[in-house]
């Protein structure tokens, strides 16, 4: 497996730099996944301070050019999941909790972490519906929320339809796949161990 850090070398800071942050990224999203399991919700408290420290430390450490690639990340964190909450379908604290995630480790790295928690949040999805064994009741669901989608395409109606389903949904934690998958990522490419 190639490494993200196989091109610089292990003498060098750089190298032990990355690997920090990895680790504090990773520490931070297993924390916010535990909090979003058990209260179905990732608190300001923590994501607001890991958006915040990333840019003032990017800034400190490389500059105007550091801050700058922090609020690129963020931004890329930001957009990547800010639909899926426009619409209702995601709370505001999975969409921060990205952003941190941007905000640490830049637009490239985010764009991959958030690709393998998608297929994470899936699979955890399909692995709820089949524990629940109501396949149907989800399957009709789904195609509703999808017409949905592409008729209404008001941003605000979705989000308050959204809410008036939002009893009778199963609900996924998405804190929970964002660190899986940021993790994984990380991890498959060096950036842990």
């Amino acid at each position: 497996m190639l490494s993200m850090l196989d091109h610089v070398s292990a003498a060098r800071p750089e190298y032990w730099i990355i690997m920090a942050v990895c680790w504090l990224v990773s520490i931070t999203l297993v924390v916010a996944a535990l909090i979003d399991g058990y209260k179905l919700k990732v608190p300001n408290r923590l994501t607001f301070p890991m958006v915040v420290s990333a840019w003032i430390t990017s800034a400190i450490c490389f500059g105007w050019a550091g801050l700058v690639w922090s609020l690129l990340g963020t931004a890329v964190g930001l957009g990547l999941l800010l639909p899926a909450y426009a619409i209702g379908g995601m709370g505001a604290g999975d969409v921060k909790l990205l952003a941190g995630v941007g905000a640490w480790v830049g637009v490239t790295n985010t764009l991959w972490a958030f690709v393998v928690s998608v297929f994470v949040g899936a699979a955890i999805a399909l692995g709820m519906v089949i524990y629940r064994r109501r396949w149907r009741h989800h399957q009709s669901q789904f195609l509703g929320i999808l017409s949905e989608i592409l008729i209404v395409r008001d941003p605000s109606q979705l989000a308050a339809m959204a809410a008036e389903r939002k009893s009778s949904m199963m609900l996924l934690p998405y804190g929970i796949p964002i660190a899986i998958g940021s993790i994984a990522y990380f991890t498959w490419w060096g950036m842990l161990i």
